[in-house]
C-alpha cells in the first residue's frame, strides 16, 4: 500500500512515501481503507522525537491518529462491524498508521461514521473529538451552570470543545485572534478574549474549569482564574503521576515525568484547585456518543484546509504553523 513513513526522528522531518505492507489483522480488529485522515499537532511532535521515551514506536512507521474510510476486512472475534461499513476511528497508540491506504483499528475502537458527515468531515473529528469529551466529561465532569475557560478556541480541540461545553449547559470563555471571533462566537463562545491585545487573567475570574493547550507560563496563570475546588486539566503537559502509572516506560522515565509536574501540582493544591494532565486514548464507546451529538445537530465539525493524499508533508507543516482555524484533513481516496 502507498503510505507516508517516519523512517527516522527528527524535528520537521519529511515522512518519506512509499510502498509499505498493509498492517496484518489481528482478532479483534478491522481493516479500513482510508478514505481520509485527520492530522494532528501530536503527529508532528511524535514526529519530532518528543513522544519516544513514553511512545517507544519501532521505526519505520506510518503517522497519522485519525481515519474515516470503509472495512474492507475483519478479525475472526470482530461481531459489530463487516465489510462496507463506513466507519471513523482514532486508532490506538502503537496501532497508529493513517497517513496511508490501509489500517488496523481496534473493534473497540471503532464508530460508525456519522449520518450526514462526508469522509473528511468524519477524519476531522475523532481525535479532537475525544480530546473534548474525556477533558470536559470525563476528567471536569462538566455541569449546566459551571464555567470552563478553553484555550485557543479556533484550534482543532478548541472549537470542538466549545460546542460540547455549551451544549453541557456551561459558560465558555476562550482565547483567540481577532480574526476569529466570530467563529468562537458561533460556535457558542460567551466571553472572547483577543490573546494578542488582552491577557485572560485580568478579564476571567472563579472559574470552575480550565482546559489548557498551551505553554507553562498559560499554564501557571490559568491556576489564577479558577476558584477553590476548581480543575485545570492540561493536554499539552506536564504528565502527572496518574499518567505515568499508565504508560509502559521505565521507571526512571516514570519519575521524571512526576517530578516535572510536582510544581504546578504543589501550587496549584495550595489553592485548593486540582490538577491533571490528559494523553487522549482511543475509545469507540464514546466516539459513538460523539455520533449522536454531531447527528442531533448539537456539534458540527469545523474544517479548515483539505489536502491531496500526496501533499501530506504539507499539511503537516501547515498544522505546525498555528493558522489553521478548526481542522485540517487529507483525502486519501
Amino acid at each position: 500500500m502507498k503510505a507516508f513513513v517516519l523512517e527516522r526522528y527528527g524535528k520537521k522531518r519529511a515522512l518519506q512515501s512509499t510502498e509499505f505492507p498493509i498492517p496484518e489483522l489481528r482478532d479483534d480488529e478491522v481493516l479500513v481503507e482510508v478514505h481520509a485522515a485527520g492530522v494532528n499537532l501530536l503527529d508532528a511532535k511524535i514526529r519530532d522525537g518528543e513522544f519516544k521515551l513514553i511512545l517507544p514506536y519501532r521505526l519505520p512507521f506510518v503517522l497519522g491518529h485519525d481515519v474515516a474510510g470503509v472495512v474492507v476486512e475483519v478479525g475472526r472475534r470482530v461481531q459489530q462491524f463487516r465489510p462496507g461499513d463506513e466507519v471513523y476511528a482514532r486508532p490506538d497508540d502503537f496501532r497508529i498508521g493513517t497517513f496511508a491506504e490501509f489500517v488496523a483499528v481496534k473493534e473497540a475502537s471503532l464508530a460508525l461514521r456519522p449520518k450526514g458527515l462526508t469522509m473528511v468531515e468524519a477524519a476531522s473529528v475523532p481525535l479532537v473529538g475525544l480530546t473534548a469529551w474525556q477533558a470536559l466529561v470525563e476528567k471536569a465532569k462538566l455541569k449546566k451552570g459551571q464555567k470552563v475557560f478553553i484555550q485557543a478556541g479556533s484550534g482543532g480541540v478548541g472549537t470542538f470543545a466549545i460546542q460540547l461545553a455549551k451544549h453541557l449547559g456551561a459558560t465558555v470563555a476562550t482565547t483567540t485572534s481577532a480574526g476569529n471571533v466570530a467563529l468562537v462566537k458561533s460556535l457558542g463562545a460567551d466571553v472572547v478574549i483577543d490573546y494578542k491585545t488582552q491577557d485572560f487573567e485580568d478579564v476571567l475570574r472563579d472559574y470552575d474549569v480550565v482546559l489548557n493547550s498551551q505553554d507553562g507560563k498559560t499554564l501557571e496563570k490559568s491556576l489564577r482564574v479558577l476558584k477553590p475546588g476548581g480543575k485545570l486539566i492540561s493536554i499539552s503537559g506536564p504528565p502527572d503521576p496518574e499518567f505515568s502509572k499508565g504508560v509502559s516506560a521505565p521507571g526512571f522515565v516514570k519519575l521524571v515525568m512526576r517530578l516535572l509536574s510536582s510544581g504546578i501540582r504543589r501550587r496549584a493544591k495550595s489553592r485548593g484547585i486540582g490538577y491533571s494532565f490528559l494523553f487522549m486514548r482511543a475509545n469507540g464507546g464514546q466516539l459513538r456518543e460523539i455520533t449522536r451529538l454531531i447527528e442531533a445537530g448539537a456539534i458540527r465539525p469545523v474544517m479548515d484546509r483539505v489536502f491531496p493524499f500526496e501533499a501530506t508533508n504539507e499539511a503537516l507543516a501547515y498544522v505546525e504553523s498555528g493558522r489553521a482555524k478548526g481542522k485540517v484533513v487529507i483525502k486519501v481516496k
